[in-house]
């Protein structure tokens, strides 16, 4: 089941990706702020419960999608930019593994345990 669920992220990510591909911005850019949405770990620094409350509403995909969806109907591309790296972010992470965080511990994931 984890196989299928990965395989069904890689194909979301191939979606932010063709959604990207459809924006009036350079490659580039998608591949400088790839990792911004990892800057949601600062909340860990607090605690646990906090990190996590922060790590997941970044990871959502909920405000991925609301966030392209909006940029869209307004015609704001910034909007639907990020939208789309969100969205890749978040299936690429569950690709590799990395789900949505239970409260006790940043290894502690809705896909199963990090690590060893």
């Amino acid at each position: 089941m984890k196989n299928l669920l990965k395989l069904e992220e890689l194909f979301l990510f191939g979606l932010a990706l063709f959604l990207f591909s459809q924006l009036d911005y350079g490659w580039g850019w998608y591949a400088l702020l790839f990792l911004t949405p990892d800057l949601s770990m600062i909340g860990y620094m607090m605690n646990p419960r906090f990190g996590s409350w922060t790590y997941n509403l970044i990871h959502h995909k909920g405000l991925s999608i609301s966030l392209y969806a909006f940029g869209y109907l307004t015609a704001n591309p910034v909007l639907m930019f990020a939208g789309t790296i969100l969205f890749g972010h978040s299936s690429f992470d569950r690709v590799l593994g990395y789900g949505l965080k239970h409260e006790d511990a940043f290894q502690n994931t809705h896909l199963g345990r990090i690590g060893k």
